[in-house]
């Protein structure tokens, strides 16, 4: 089906496009651009309600700003849709997250107008004050725009960046999109601190009253400006804190804005371009404005899939029979289980409850269950601080995002020998979401750090069964547990809970020539490859590891006394992962043999379908049988001419 968009924005492919319209055709645009939005994402899937929240924050920024020689930075990039349709992408953007297609977040070698590659929060004061400062050193008359979430805000790299702009003496503009959201709804001192600007009465009521008197002044625009600046002042002190904590940073604050209000917006940005210095223009939008049920429920709305524009149905796939859940609800409901039956353990994550599952230990356990906001390195370490009096925490935090808190992993937790659980979900390829999301990298940084049990269930019933064992009183260290994000393969998935001995791995097959070592959820993949190859007369031996470290050294002596090709199997990068932890035991014992590591390679793996990413790396099924085939060649040959 052919999406086209709306006369104004047929004829808009690129910001100087955008400039040649008359200021009263950009509330028609706004309104094309949105119904634009929700045609492609409704038919081919993507984020979904944060861009709907920008349209006309987005419109304004090209339409006052001279881009790409101003420079725009977008805070994770959930919302830079409508950027990337009005920057010469439209005719491309049914491609959104597609295989070989646009990339779902701003990416420098995508575009000249994306000046700054994001995926993860918070990232964008930081990267925009270092462009301000890069052009007032080379004497740039070139504007530097951060745009950030209130979400985004609460991470502390966005206040380290605050704070060092506000004495940098740089042309900096941060735009606070303010809706009270980022995936889930935002919690924390700062959400409470930004609500109560916005919903001042007296505040925002006098503020009104002070600009409609400045209109009707006789003065001139710098007494009117000087006025305005004493006026604002005042009036901030009078009714207001709105000015305490931006203000104290030595930024300008500015707002709150109506960020629907197109005209609004336009003059404003024009206004600010012409003051100097650090300034926050603070801007109230609704995620997922202009679709009613993206504004009513809009954490389901994030991303919601595929969907029937007109009734707002999400089409789910219909199955005859039972599915396995998805890893995380397994967390989600097996803490609670745990839980309820030992009162020391806790549940920690960073903005991701709905994620992650925890939602369920939230609603049932309050006082148990937290979402901590934007904020991987504090989760680690208020894990860490109950873990000193006693609890059993869980600290649930995607494998991606745990590379923002290592030093907190290394310093807080494993140098005090403190049992922390780090369940790491979306461990491996992530599918659409891309690099910045993979979870490549975990295995190999947590590896090198002493201290550390890390494991990685098969199925469901491994991860209940690793999840009971990590709260045993046994357990002295900080235990990792990484699945990978979607479904399993066990539709009945409660099964009743054992423990797991820390170290141990199983032999799940005996086989003749070849052994197959695998490492988590891949071990799946391997199944299936060896019922593909026992057709052709090759029966590989396969052994499902559970561990990485420690590492189960007594299976590992069985398999190289008895077999002398091996391929190794793991959704992690295979540069210091589990197929080098292979390698370094056979190294240490002087065995020798034909090894075979699959898993992500060294290099940047792009979107796509979890089966494409996974067939493109190697590792699939189809991959791990032409390995073994490779590795058994002349047994091959052998088989054939016998047939």
């Amino acid at each position: 089906m052919e999406i086209l968009p709306g006369k104004l924005l047929q004829k808009i492919n690129s910001p100087e496009d955008l400039k040649t319209l008359d200021r009263n055709q950009l509330h028609q645009l706004c309104d094309e651009l949105r119904q634009y939005i929700i045609d492609v994402v409704s038919v081919h899937g993507g984020h979904f309600a944060a861009s709907l929240g920008v349209v006309e924050l987005t419109v304004a920024l090209h339409y006052s700003y001279n881009t790409p020689y101003d420079q725009l930075v977008w805070d994770v990039g959930h919302q830079a849709y409508g950027h990337k349709i009005l920057t010469g992408r439209k005719d491309n953007f049914i491609t959104n997250r597609k295989y070989k297609g646009l990339s779902g977040f701003p990416k420098r070698s995508e575009s000249e107008y994306d000046t700054f590659g994001v995926g993860h929060s918070s990232t964008s004061i930081s990267a925009a004050l270092g462009m301000a400062m890069a052009a007032k050193y080379k004497g740039e008359n070139r504007k530097s725009v951060a745009i950030i979430g209130d979400g985004s805000m609460t991470a502390g790299m966005a206040f380290e960046a605050m704070n060092h702009a506000g004495v940098a003496d740089s042309d900096l503009l941060v735009i606070l999109n303010d809706n009270c959201m980022s995936i889930d709804p935002n919690v924390g001192a700062l959400k409470e601190y930004l609500t109560d600007i916005t919903t001042s009465p007296a505040y925002n009521k006098m503020r009104d009253e002070v600009w409609k008197m400045l209109g009707k002044l006789p003065a001139g625009k710098t007494f009117s400006r000087e006025m305005a600046s004493k006026l604002e002042a005042g009036l901030k002190g009078m009714v207001s804190k709105s000015s305490n904590l931006f203000e104290s940073l030595k930024f300008r604050y500015f707002g709150p804005i109506d960020g629907h209000n197109i005209t609004k917006l336009v003059d404003t940005l024009k206004d600010l371009k012409d003051i100097p210095g650090p300034k926050l223009l603070h801007v109230v939008t609704v995620k997922g404005k202009g679709y009613e049920l993206a504004e009513k429920d809009q954490t389901k709305w994030h991303a919601p899939g595929l969907f029937d524009k007109v009734t707002g149905e999400i089409y789910k796939k219909k199955h005859d029979v039972p599915q396995p859940p998805k890893y995380q609800d397994v967390f989600g409901h097996t803490i609670i289980e745990l839980a309820e039956k030992n009162d020391k353990i806790m549940g920690v994550t960073p903005a991701m409850p709905s994620g992650s599952s925890l939602k369920f230990m939230m609603e049932k356990m309050p006082h148990r269950a937290f979402d901590v906001g934007i904020c991987e390195q504090h989760a680690v370490t208020l894990s860490a601080g109950l873990a000193t009096q006693g609890m059993k925490v869980y600290c649930n935090i995607y494998s991606s995002f745990m590379q923002r808190a290592f030093d907190q992993v290394v310093h807080d937790v494993a140098i005090q020998k403190l049992p922390v659980v780090f369940c790491l979900d979306r461990a491996g390829l992530v599918g659409e979401d891309g690099p910045t999301h993979h979870g490549c990298y975990d295995i190999a940084f947590f590896r090198c750090i002493p201290n550390m049990i890390i494991s990685a269930p098969m199925n469901e019933q491994e991860l209940r069964n690793l999840m009971y064992t990590a709260q045993l009183d046994t357990v002295e260290y900080p235990f990792v547990i990484r699945y990978p994000r979607g479904e399993g393969v066990m539709p009945e998935w409660r099964t009743a809970l054992e423990e797991v001995k820390i170290g141990k791995g199983r032999k799940l097959k005996d086989g003749e020539e070849l052994a197959i070592l695998s490492f988590g959820h891949p071990g799946n993949f391997v199944q299936a490859a060896i019922r593909e190859l026992r057709t052709e007369g090759i029966n590989p031996a396969h052994y499902d590891m559970r561990f990485v470290k420690p590492i189960d050294e007594e299976l590992l002596h069985e398999v190289c006394a008895k077999y002398n090709k091996i391929i190794t199997v793991e959704d992690g990068t295979t540069v210091g992962g589990f197929g080098s932890a292979v390698l370094e035991f056979m190294a240490k014992h002087h065995y020798q043999a034909e090894v075979k590591m699959l898993g992500i390679p060294d290099r940047l793996v792009e979107h796509g379908t979890l089966k494409e990413l996974h067939k493109e790396c190697g590792f699939d099924a189809s991959g791990i049988a032409e390995t073994a085939r490779q590795l058994l060649k002349d047994k091959v040959s052998v088989t054939i001419m016998a047939g």
